[in-house]
């Protein structure tokens, strides 16, 4: 019987029982799509991942990701911890990874303590910012279980945007976000009427202070009632909130899971680049479980 080696990693924090869990199948040759797939939904994880060979050499791996019902063309938590593990293994080069992705080539920069351990990772989001479609309020406002009041329009509208996997993002009310509950029937709702979100309906909420946000995602669509961190959309936020403050750079941090009992710290660096506005995102990541699967 066929046997497949995996870690599990928090990501996104400097303790166990925090931050974003994530599966990293570490040799996932010999796994079909179906299995992967299965896999990640027996895992029940935000997502889970598969390494496999590169298909260029240069690079160090190919990784697919998959949440519950999907495969993702990219996302921010299971590349840093794919690259903790992965670098745990001694797979990186000088502290870097490249993995190949559906969205484009991923970059990653391992962070180590003084005495050389894995602490963390730092990925460049593999495409610069794009925005898609504005969403009513109102709508929103019905799959986040707040009013309307709640949800902040000053400096823009709830957008559809993206650095290689789209989010809506939608900021609100300081007071309402830790209220806040996602209505899966308007959700629902909310995607059929919009022909644009392609299937796909995943709300990131957040409030600002300056450049400290505080945030929580749903995508309840997906699988995903609540997501403890989500990288991809932080990242995303970040080239948003840059295009609209102005200037070439900027950092923000960005704290999510709270409401969840996982809290996690996502440090988020922006700037203005030749194709627009690009993303890194990073993090802590801790070991946690090591295990098989027996197929």
């Amino acid at each position: 019987m066929p046997s497949f080696p995996y870690e599990t990693v928090d990501v996104f924090t400097d303790r166990p029982f925090g931050g974003n869990q994530l599966a990293v199948f570490t040799d996932a040759r010999g796994l079909s799509d179906a299995q992967m797939q299965a896999l990640a939904a027996e895992m029940n994880y935000s997502e889970t991942t598969f390494v496999l060979p590169p298909d260029d050499p240069t690079n160090d791996a190919r990784v697919r990701i998959f949440h519950r019902t999907a495969e993702m063309p990219f996302a921010g938590h299971p590349n840093v911890g794919t690259a903790c593990v992965l670098a745990r293994h001694g797979r990186d080069r000088n502290g870097v990874l490249r993995f190949e992705q559906l969205a484009g080539l991923v970059e990653i920069a391992v962070e180590r303590d003084a005495a050389g351990a894995v602490t963390g990772a730092v990925i460049a989001a593999p495409q610069a910012l794009s925005l898609g479609i504005e969403l009513p309020v109102d709508g929103i406002a019905s799959c986040a279980g707040v009013a309307p009041s709640d949800i902040v329009t000053s400096a823009h509208k709830p957008v559809l945007a993206s650095l290689g996997v789209k989010f809506v993002l939608a900021q609100i009310a300081p007071a309402a976000l830790a209220g806040a509950t996602p209505d899966i029937a308007a959700f629902r709702k909310l995607e059929r009427q919009n022909s644009e979100l392609q299937g796909r309906l995943s709300l990131f909420l957040y409030a600002r202070d300056g450049n400290a946000v505080r945030a929580r995602m749903f995508a309840p669509l997906a699988g995903t009632w609540e997501d403890p961190a989500t990288g991809s959309a932080s990242a995303t936020l970040g080239a948003l909130l840059l295009s609209l403050d102005g200037g070439d750079e900027a950092a923000y941090t960005i704290t999510q899971g709270v409401e969840m009992g996982r809290p996690s710290r996502l440090n988020v660096t922006s700037r203005r680049a030749a194709d627009g506005f690009r993303s890194r995102v990073g993090g802590g990541c801790v070991p946690m479980f090591r295990g098989e699967a027996l197929l």
